[in-house]
């Protein structure tokens, strides 16, 4: 029996099997997805003017970023689509969230102006993003300065930006200017080529001392930033920006200890002996043993 034209092969039509991907590869791209879920959300509460909710949102979606890259390094879950699922999740989370956020807040007041700042801070966020996702291939790139990223990161930014939230809670006036202006000037330190310290170098052993005093911290932490999550919140953002310089400064010194250890191990020049004359070069000579013509 003949077949159509039209009909496909009967091997074509065998779907090709793919080979079964371990959980431990599912469990961070999971929490990135939580996470996407949790600043989506926090967009929703927005608009509904729930803003304790939505700022709640974002810090739990910030939380959740902090750890899916730490959990899929520890149980060697990592993966390109992961890498590229992160980076599109924190663009929303970081970057459009917040922005949106300020907008339906505040900056809404001043009309087309308000918008631009919202515009422009999501736009670096996404410009912060891509950049970083670029110097991660970087070959020439020192192994010390792993420890620090280029410019505010977008997590930080996004809890950095929403400041003047956490004071208008804490019952300080907060005019839509200022409002408009620190959310463009947390813009530029996120695309700037500020180094700021990142801590993923930290070991991830602890000393078996120090178990017990670390839940304790950890604990206290989460209960502080419950019962009182504004004062903890202006308080850490304000903590943080105060701790830029001290970032800059040291790395400074490692780029200056790293500058001072290449010259040391550059080849010294040859050093010519007191009393004699170096010898001079030879010249090239044409027929005749004569020097040759200079074109």
């Amino acid at each position: 029996m003949l077949f159509p034209p039209f009909e496909p092969d009967r091997n074509e039509s065998r779907r090709r099997r793919f080979r079964p991907i371990p959980v431990r590869m599912l469990v961070p791209n999971v929490i990135t997805l939580l996470a996407l879920c949790a600043g989506l959300t926090a967009i929703r509460l927005s608009v509904e003017e729930r803003l304790d909710l939505a700022l709640a949102a974002i810090v739990f979606a910030a939380l959740l970023d902090a750890i899916d890259g730490r959990i899929a390094r520890m149980i060697k879950g990592t993966s390109r689509f992961g890498a590229e699922l992160d980076s599109l999740a924190d663009f929303v989370n970081f970057g459009v969230a917040p922005g949106l956020i300020l907008y339906f807040w505040q900056l809404k007041e001043l009309k087309s102006v308000g918008w631009i700042a919202a515009i422009v801070f999501a736009t670096c966020a996404g410009l912060r993003l891509a950049r970083f996702n670029v110097a991660i291939e970087d070959p020439n790139r020192p192994a010390w300065a792993a420890n620090y990223f280029v410019g505010m990161p977008a997590p930080a930014g996004a809890i950095t930006v929403l400041l003047p939230i956490y004071l208008a809670f804490l019952g300080v006036p907060i005019p839509s200017v200022a409002t408009f202006l620190y959310t463009l000037a947390i813009a530029i330190v996120m695309v700037s080529r500020l180094p700021v310290y990142s801590g993923k170098k930290i070991g991830t052993r602890v000393p078996r001392e120090f178990v017990l005093p670390v839940f304790m911290l950890v604990v206290l932490f989460f209960a502080l930033l419950i019962s009182y999550p504004w004062p903890v919140l202006t308080l850490g953002t304000l903590a943080y920006l105060g701790a830029l310089p001290f970032g800059w400064l040291s790395y400074r010194k490692l780029e200056e200890a790293a500058g001072t250890a290449a010259d040391a191990d550059a080849p010294m020049p040859p050093v010519e002996t007191p009393g004699r004359t170096a010898a001079p070069p030879p010249r090239e000579r044409g027929n005749g043993g004569r020097p040759a013509r200079l074109n």
